[in-house]
């Protein structure tokens, strides 16, 4: 018999996974073409032409024992050195190559993180809507996922409810901006506020919050609009950084965390994390990609590809009589169901072939997510689909 918290993790397994799969097995029924997949947050868009030029150099023109071979639970030092350096020109900061720590993508690095600081029965705290691993994550190491309800006005987090839920036991609060599923990215009067509330809360219990920075959709942005860097407001505050979406890499599983100086207990979270890293069974994160990425860390995806699908997928179906907040980044549309049941909803737009995700896999019932990180084509051929759903309610 499997372990009875494996078995609990079996019976929520991810909805966003079972109806990838669903998507699989229409194709089989009515052909490829013929099914709008929009439940997996898989990049579309190509990497970079730097990122293949880097792979080959590194193939090519590195010692192989060092590309292929074991190195420091924290990655290549010159690799974190590169990365900090990034880092310090686009935000103003002060790192170095202590401060990071080389993952297994933005999950390793999450699990990593959780590892190093929780105690059985301690509390995270994270906003509605959320991804929904956070609350697996937190349960592999006995912790307690608290989440915080929606503002469905719109969604940013909800100030007033975290401070009444923090409590003596919170050890750490999740964040995740842009966000998935909604696309909104935090506000720096939000940062600002929630950072506050921290501080007094740290006073008040006399104990240690970390703030984690769930940070995999930071490069994707639209409109000019600025992600606040975290580490600049609240000084317990630990980044999680991925490269699947910035440079659509999700297969690669290459990422990092970065931890300040100035945060509680700096060289136990550090030393810690390493030792949380290599326990896990990472070992290290991939060595021949952490090579890569450090030669193309100013490199970047086509933004304007998932800009254009934003643009004509939020119009047209607001045109139809769907109601959502326009996205700000991250490659989500988070629309209101039609009907109070997320889940049924999401069953009616299969007769249309249409596959999106319910609202309440990310603590947010009555709403669904829709990827549009898919060919523009298959939006322009979703769309009717889309329209006859609607008029089928009413609309």
């Amino acid at each position: 018999m499997i372990s009875e918290k494996m078995m609990e993790f079996v019976k929520s397994s991810s909805v966003i996974r079972a109806m990838f799969e669903e998507g699989k097995r229409l194709a089989d029924i009515h052909g490829a073409e013929n099914v709008y997949d929009f439940s997996l947050g898989n990049p579309s868009v190509e990497p970079p032409q730097e990122v293949k030029e880097a792979l080959l150099q590194v193939i090519n023109e590195e010692n192989p024992n060092l590309v292929h071979g074991y190195m420091n639970n924290s990655g290549f030092e010159d690799v974190r050195e590169s990365i900090a350096t990034s880092i310090n020109s686009k935000f103003e900061t002060s790192f170095n190559s202590g401060n990071i720590i080389m993952t297994v993508g933005a999950a390793g690095g999450l699990n990593v993180i959780l590892k190093t600081l929780l105690n059985p029965g301690d509390e995270v705290i994270t906003f509605a809507p959320f991804f929904g691993e956070y609350r697996n994550y937190v349960s592999n190491y006995d912790g307690k996922l608290v989440v915080i309800s929606p503002n469905t006005v719109d969604f940013q987090p909800n100030l007033e409810e975290v401070e009444e839920k923090i409590t003596a036991k919170t050890k750490a609060v999740i964040i995740n901006t842009p966000n998935n599923p909604t696309g909104v990215i935090y506000s720096e009067a939000t940062i600002k506020a929630l950072a506050s509330i921290l501080e007094k809360k740290q006073g008040e219990y006399k104990t240690s919050i970390y703030l984690i920075s769930d940070e995999p959709y930071r490069e994707l942005a639209y409109d000019g609009v600025e992600v606040p860097y975290l580490t600049k407001y609240y000084r317990n505050t630990i980044v999680g950084y991925s490269y699947s979406k910035s440079l659509s890499l999700p297969g690669e599983r290459i990422g990092y965390l970065v931890i300040p100086n100035e945060i509680d207990s700096f060289k136990d979270v550090v030393a810690a994390a390493n030792v949380a890293t290599r326990i896990l069974g990472f070992v290290n994160a991939p060595s021949l990609i952490q090579r890569a990425v450090a030669k193309c860390l100013d490199a970047k995806v086509d933004l304007d590809i998932y800009n254009r699908n934003r643009e004509l997928l939020y119009n047209s179906l607001i045109s139809y009589g769907y109601q959502c907040v326009k996205p700000q980044g991250a490659f989500y549309l988070f629309i209101k169901a039609l009907e109070e049941d997320d889940k049924a909803f999401c069953n009616a737009a299969k007769k249309y072939n249409i596959l999106i995700v319910p609202g309440s896999s990310f603590g947010c019932p009555g709403y669904c997510r829709i990827a549009y990180c898919v060919n523009y084509d298959m939006i322009e051929r979703a769309l009717p689909g889309f329209k006859k759903l609607a008029e089928d309610y009413g609309l």
